[in-house]
């Protein structure tokens, strides 16, 4: 039951957030393009919910990029205020979107759990599949930037490519997906899913 009202509750509460950030945002045209991910995800969840239910942890893990990404979509992302970061830091860059990419390695955790729990295969090939698979949808993700980016020209082009001027931004955005997968599948190491109450569920 705790369960169940944890997952319930942090999908209304995304609902409810992503018609908010729906309204208005900087450029309809980006948040067209930036939500599509983010929609698709999500309503995947909402309807396989039935047949495979992740752990909370995991739930959580992947609602944090559904949030980042949502926030980005609506300010573009190299125009999120978060300049208090950047400043912590010192940068100049905006690193909002670096840290959407280290969420994006959050995936890696469902995915181990996923093919843990359903016996596809054993410990440490999920967890090698699940740090590939996010590298290769961080590579496909880039390109798809890049062709959104010359087909639609101009500054919706700019604002979706948001590398701000760094010409090595496609190169650290794949790193950070990676960075995040690897964070994601230490974390599965320690709280084991597969091993506790979620990996009896189907």
């Amino acid at each position: 039951m705790k369960h169940l009202q944890f997952v319930h509750w942090l999908a209304i509460a995304f609902a409810i957030f992503f018609v908010a950030m729906a309204i208005d945002p900087v450029s309809r045209t980006v948040w067209i393009a930036e939500v599509i991910p983010v929609v698709l995800v999500f309503l995947g969840l909402v309807f396989t919910y039935r047949y495979f239910r992740f752990s909370n942890t995991a739930y959580f893990l992947m609602a944090f990029w559904l949030f980042w990404h949502t926030v980005g979509g609506h300010y573009t992302f190299a125009n999120v205020p978060f300049e208090w970061f950047s400043e912590l830091i010192g940068s100049e860059r905006n690193q909002f979107d670096r840290i959407a990419h280290f969420s994006v390695g959050f995936y890696a955790y469902p995915t181990a759990e996923w093919m843990l729990r359903r016996g596809h295969c054993r410990y440490v090939p999920a967890n090698i599949f699940a740090l590939l698979l996010v590298m290769g949808v961080a590579a496909g993700y880039e390109i798809i930037e890049w062709w959104y980016a010359v087909l639609e020209g101009g500054d919706a082009g700019i604002e979706f490519l948001g590398s701000q001027g760094d010409i090595w931004d496609a190169q650290k955005d794949m790193l950070a997906d990676t960075l995040g997968a690897m964070f994601a599948l230490f974390l599965f190491a320690i709280i084991r899913p597969d091993r506790g109450p979620a990996a009896t569920r189907n």
